[in-house]
């Protein structure tokens, strides 16, 4: 274990799997206390488990992100848990699929509300407590899809858009109160998510979001592979990302390393938004 995180106090949202259970892992191994939140509370207090079972302190709480009392409910009891907040990761998120034209409003403003309401609350009930010990870290999960166009996601794309200049936003107006705000954009990972829209996790595949779940329909096993090639060899590096990969760089954005960075927002995708998108000139 390290210690470029030693005697601090994470909070996690969307800790119990893929990107919050990878930086969950991270944080703890930095010596990070760590409070799991997550809408399915049985992920989330097995990912707490884990890392008491590893020799980490962690607590585990179920919450609805885009509850305003259930959102300041999570920070108080990370406060009254632990006796203070260091860190925020913002990382729950969610997704309805769609063309513009049959996009559902309810699928819109239940993205809209995981993806940017969510941790506007977060944000906004934490700086009071990060102002009066002296400072903090907050960090966002946004994409790459809120610096580009995807297809059938324009919801989505919005929300990860907001994400980023939210980021900024905040990020200056408490720099000079030693609070820094950054954000990670990653690219196509291999997280529960993904294999649900590819149709490669469950039996039933579906993506959780808040009060409950999005059924998604099942691929055929050669069209799974297919999907799943085809976003894999997108990124110059030819492969898709892991959540380790991801929860790297918010550890080092979360900790004392990164004193000078705020309202930065850092791709992470394998150099997918590196290239043009047209075919190679050979």
């Amino acid at each position: 274990m390290g210690d470029r995180l030693a005697g601090k106090i994470a909070l996690i949202t969307g800790g119990g799997s893929g990107i919050g259970e990878a930086t969950a892992q991270r944080f703890s191994a930095e010596g990070a206390r760590v409070l799991i939140v997550d809408i399915n509370g049985t992920n989330a207090e097995r990912v707490a488990t884990a890392l008491r079972e590893q020799g980490g302190e962690a607590g585990h709480l179920a919450a609805d992100v885009t509850d305003p009392e259930a959102v300041q409910g999570m920070i108080q009891h990370a406060v009254k848990t632990f006796g203070r907040l260091d860190i925020l990761h913002n990382n729950a998120t969610a997704a309805e699929m769609g063309s513009v034209a049959d996009l559902s409003l309810e699928g819109w403003n239940r993205t809209l509300a995981v993806n940017v309401t969510a941790p506007f609350l977060a944000t906004k009930y934490a700086i009071p407590i990060m102002l009066d010990q002296g400072g903090g870290a907050i960090v966002n999960t946004a994409s790459i899809s809120g610096t580009r166009g995807d297809y059938g996601m324009a919801a989505y794309n919005a929300g990860k858009a907001a994400v980023i200049n939210f980021t900024r936003s905040a990020a200056i107006e408490y720099a000079s109160r030693n609070i820094r705000m950054n954000c990670v954009c990653p690219g196509a990972i291999d997280t529960p998510a993904i294999r649900a829209l590819t149709g490669s996790g469950a039996e039933t595949p579906h993506m959780a979001v808040a009060g409950g779940s999005v059924d998604l329909p099942k691929l055929p096993e050669e069209a799974q592979a297919k999907v799943r090639e085809r976003m894999g060899t997108a990124h110059p590096v030819g492969r898709l990302g892991t959540p380790q990969e991801i929860a790297n760089l918010v550890l080092f954005l979360a900790s004392d390393e990164a004193s000078f960075i705020t309202g930065a927002a850092y791709i992470i995708d394998g150099g997918l938004t590196a290239h043009t998108g047209l075919p190679a000139m050979r």
